[in-house]
């Protein structure tokens, strides 16, 4: 373990893994933005990145003078990587000497950059625990921003990007997500189309509607069972309390059957009204499970207060209870709106009727082998950035509605 917690041994690691994911990343948004098959090479990037560690560690050159032999090792295994294998960043043979020397220039001064900040206090010979485990968390947590921003980035980027293109573009270059800004207007040509000949304005329209309408029920039930839960005595209560997520421990899909049939017998299949009355089914154990939790944490005394002024139960919770819930209140109504926006499952099996589609029941209908796949991608646009937007605008309230209510006014 000592010999690990040398520099001279944590510093060319993390160099060389930290080289290895730059090249990665480099490549992907390099295809990306150019649309050239562009490739890291492991081995290359690797000794790269080795040696690359090693210089950026503080002292490295008095540390040199003292371990010449691993300095001398580290050069040497750089010069082989490039005589005998690829270069850390390669491409096809039409790809143009420009590009790659972007790229190169791109990963280089990730690294270096990156490196340097990463191994900031660790010394060239052997380092203490906090010294060694404070680069290894460093780098851990660069490659976690690096991993989970990809992981949410790229498709996002591919989806919108696509939706731009048009047919003979894809055919041409799947991997080329560039843009023509000559284009102008053109490049919403499947936006268009998808409102003019697919009815895309009335499916948002009843997705609007229909979340709207559940999160109204869903806050009509949950408001009055989560007070009661967290305020009143009564037979059950217990029970009731800890049992009220045991609906999401049975899947949907087992539930599709029965729910298909007896909306079916009843004649609600087909019909907005049988969507939401299903809908609420799957919002309001959740939103009796938040809004509990945060009734709980309101001073009793407050309330007691008002009932020794003569207010009614109710009149309570209406005049008192409620303003002092409006957090934790647009927290659930954001959460509901979301679940009921999103929802596929139960729209996708109980609506056939195109003029009452859901939003995504319409970008379902849109994956077929007729249909331009950036149409796909443009109705996925569609039913994504409004969402989206709605969340980041109401972050704040959501976080607020979350956390208000884990301490006891």
């Amino acid at each position: 373990m000592s010999m690990v917690r040398n520099g001279y041994v944590t510093g060319p690691v993390i160099g060389a893994l930290w080289s290895f994911t730059m090249a990665i990343v480099v490549c992907v948004a390099m295809s990306f933005s150019t649309g050239d098959a562009l490739a890291p090479s492991v081995i290359s990037s690797l000794v790269f990145g080795a040696l690359a560690g090693f210089l950026m560690l503080p002292g490295v050159l008095e540390g040199v003078r003292e371990h010449l032999v691993p300095a001398l090792v580290l050069v040497a295994l750089t010069v082989i990587s490039f005589i005998l294998f690829r270069p850390a960043i390669f491409g096809p043979a039409e790809t143009g000497l420009f590009t790659k020397l972007i790229g190169w220039l791109l990963m280089i001064a990730a690294t270096f950059g990156s490196v340097r900040v990463m191994l900031a206090g660790l010394p060239f010979g052997l380092a203490n625990r906090h010294e060694f485990e404070e680069a290894v968390i460093r780098f851990l947590t660069g490659f976690g921003y690096v991993f989970f921003t990809a992981l949410v980035i790229i498709p996002f980027y591919v989806m919108v990007m696509t939706s731009l293109k048009n047919q003979q573009d894809l055919m041409l270059n799947p991997l080329d997500f560039s843009l023509d800004l000559a284009k102008g207007t053109e490049l919403f040509r499947s936006y268009f189309e998808l409102f003019q000949d697919f009815n895309f304005g009335s499916y948002l329209l009843t997705s609007l509607i229909v979340s709207v309408v559940t999160v109204f029920i869903t806050l009509l039930l949950a408001v009055p069972g989560a007070y009661a839960v967290a305020r009143l005595r009564f037979r059950g209560r217990v029970a009731f309390s800890r049992s009220i997520l045991l609906i999401y421990m049975v899947p949907m899909i087992v539930l599709a059957l029965p729910i298909y049939i007896a909306f079916s017998m009843t004649g609600l299949r087909n019909s907005l009204l049988g969507i939401v009355l299903i809908y609420p089914v799957t919002t309001i154990p959740v939103a009796l499970y938040m809004l509990q939790g945060y009734f709980r944490g309101l001073p009793e005394e407050i309330e007691e207060a008002g009932l020794m002024d003569g207010l009614s139960r109710l009149r309570v919770i209406w005049k008192i209870t409620l303003p002092l819930s409006l957090p934790a209140l647009a927290s659930v109504s954001l959460y509901v709106f979301m679940i009921a926006w999103n929802e596929f499952l139960l729209a996708f099996m109980l609506l056939d009727d195109p003029s009452k589609f859901t939003l995504t029941r319409g970008v379902a209908m849109l994956n077929s082998s007729e249909i331009p796949r950036q149409h796909l991608m443009a109705g996925s646009v569609i039913a994504t950035v409004p969402i989206m937007v709605l969340f980041l605008g109401l972050e704040k309230f959501m976080t607020k509605g979350l956390t208000a209510g884990s301490v006891k006014g």
